[in-house]
């Protein structure tokens, strides 16, 4: 079994309270849940308006398949959105469960 695990820190720039930014992230998790049946929960900065960290998990059998999910999510998040940029990406991936 493989976990492969992507922390995203993404920055929100033209948001203006919390609220805002919660519907952001809810629907930006929600379409990456639809899309690519992946685990997705905002992991900290819960306060800050303006920033927030995702947490990305996908389970495979295959470490090629983990890699490629977990990449593909990054790409979408990219290119879906126009108000929010991608700051920092870590990925990681886990063997041998």
């Amino acid at each position: 079994m493989n976990v492969g695990v992507c922390k995203l820190t993404l920055r929100l720039p033209e948001n203006q309270d919390l609220k805002g930014k919660r519907r952001v992230i809810s629907s930006l998790s929600s379409r990456i849940r639809n899309k690519f049946n992946v685990s997705v929960a905002e992991v900290s900065d819960n306060d800050s308006w303006q920033s927030a960290v995702l947490g990305i998990t996908c389970v495979s059998n295959s470490l090629k398949h983990t890699d490629e999910v977990l990449n593909r999510v990054v790409d979408f998040i990219e290119s879906s959105r126009d108000d929010l940029e991608i700051v920092g990406i870590e990925l990681e991936t886990l063997t041998g469960f």
